[in-house]
């Protein structure tokens, strides 16, 4: 049975297709989503730990190894 909704006009989207983004879900992104944030990268930082950072660490992990050890026994 052919009904009126079959027969319509195919949906058209509401953003354009870019075939310059070569994959569907980033064509289908309108332009000042794809753009870059910045053009010039972040500097990478070294991973530098603070003392705050150990103390958390050892915190959890302390408190996880508590918790298997309890879990356990």
């Amino acid at each position: 049975m052919i009904t009126a909704r079959t027969i319509a006009a195919p949906r058209r989207y509401l953003v354009l297709t870019d075939e310059a983004a070569r994959h569907p879900f980033r064509a289908s992104l309108p332009p000042h989503v794809r753009e870059p944030l910045s053009d010039t990268p972040e500097p990478v930082r070294g991973w530098r730990l603070s003392r705050q950072d150990w103390r958390q660490f050892l915190t959890t992990w302390c408190a996880g190894f508590v918790v298997v050890s309890a879990f356990i026994s």
